[in-house]
């Protein structure tokens, strides 16, 4: 196998790399060890054999689908050629089906065993994937800077080879997509079954099946704007899932509830941003504009939905508790015990029940 040299090579390699089977041969700053990767002909052998049972193949299946992506969608972008997963599609709607299929069949299989406590394992999945998104969001933010992407509509092909680091970055963005996948196992795991909503189900199991639509056709340019704020937003929430996997921690965590009125403001954002290329266009396809404002409205409804279950629900039935307590001539205490005379009173009377 080639080995191909890449000066400067830091934390995370680009898809480039992984296309083409490389080993980072330039040691890191902080003095990380190089690392090896596999090809990615054999890599993606080993998650999906390319013959099938009766002789059966996968390049075929996928071939026969890309005049109809063809005709839907026009040409596809030939930057991310032999990029790692982008060929063809079946791998990705094979580990969205693999996704829902856990989903559905995991918790039957957990109901008659004990949780896991992955508490350790949490810390660390968490804290990788809030230096991933950090890595995302500095990319991002330098490359639209040093490239003068313009706010209101930014072609795929405007800035010339100058797009190719918004490619990479936004490459790694789909694939933080399929590792994000563990949020849910996560949850089955641990026998958090409230946690796998409507919401978190369609949030996980599309956005990685419309990235690689997104990455396959215009996968710079206007698409960067809402992957920037959410790597922002992700940096936030993963920090918080890995200090709230340690139990000292989370008596001083207390920015759930922002996180969350965070990700609707992405989404108006967004959809402001999004707009703003529809009444002045330029090079960047009309249609994916419009889809996105689509899915944009779809998620403030869901997450609209959420906040109001999780939140303004919670709060109002707290206050009608205090109401009812203080009504009762009882006062509640800041940790959820409840101290009251009438209370003490009972408990006297029931004890000295008991001793006669």
């Amino acid at each position: 196998m080639k080995m191909v040299v890449i000066p400067g090579a830091f934390l995370f390699p680009s898809p480039r790399c992984l296309a083409a089977g490389a080993s980072l041969q330039h040691p890191s700053p902080l003095g990380l060890p190089r690392v090896l990767l596999l090809p990615p002909r054999r890599f993606s052998e080993l998650l999906l054999p390319p013959v099938g049972p009766r002789g059966f193949k996968m390049e075929n299946f996928d071939a026969s689908l890309s005049p109809y992506f063809r005709a839907l969608l026009g040409p596809r972008d030939t930057r991310v050629k032999g990029w790692f997963l982008l060929d063809n599609y079946i791998p990705t709607f094979i580990c969205t089906a693999i996704y829902l299929l856990v989903v559905w069949l995991g918790p039957k299989y957990m109901r008659t065993r004990q949780p896991f406590s992955c508490r350790g394992i949490l810390v660390v999945y968490n804290l990788g994937l809030t230096l991933l998104s950090l890595f995302m969001f500095y990319e991002l933010v330098t490359g639209v800077w040093e490239n003068n992407y313009n706010f209101f509509c930014q072609g795929t092909r405007s800035a010339g080879e100058a797009d190719m680091k918004i490619v990479e970055v936004l490459w790694w963005y789909y694939f933080s997509k399929l590792i994000e996948f563990m949020d849910t196992f996560f949850f089955i795991l641990r026998k958090n079954n409230h946690q796998i909503t409507v919401l978190h189900v369609y949030h996980h199991a599309t956005m990685l099946n419309i990235w690689w639509f997104v990455m396959n056709w215009v996968p710079c340019g206007h698409s960067y704007f809402g992957a920037t704020l959410n790597s922002f937003i992700h940096v936030l929430m993963y920090s918080y899932y890995g200090l709230s996997s340690i139990p000292s921690m989370r008596p001083y965590l207390w920015w759930k509830k922002y996180i969350t009125q965070g990700q609707l403001l992405q989404f108006v954002l967004t959809i402001i941003q999004t707009s703003c290329g529809v009444i002045w266009p330029c090079t960047f396809p009309l249609g994916w504009l419009y889809f996105q404002i689509g899915y944009m409205i779809s998620l403030i409804a869901l997450f609209t939905n959420f906040y109001i279950q999780t939140y303004n629900k919670k709060s109002a039935s707290r206050r009608k508790e205090r109401l009812r307590e203080h009504q009762n001539g009882s006062v509640a205490a800041v940790n959820g015990h409840t101290t009251s005379f009438s209370s003490l009173e009972n408990n006297v009377k029931l004890r000295k029940q008991r001793k006669d």
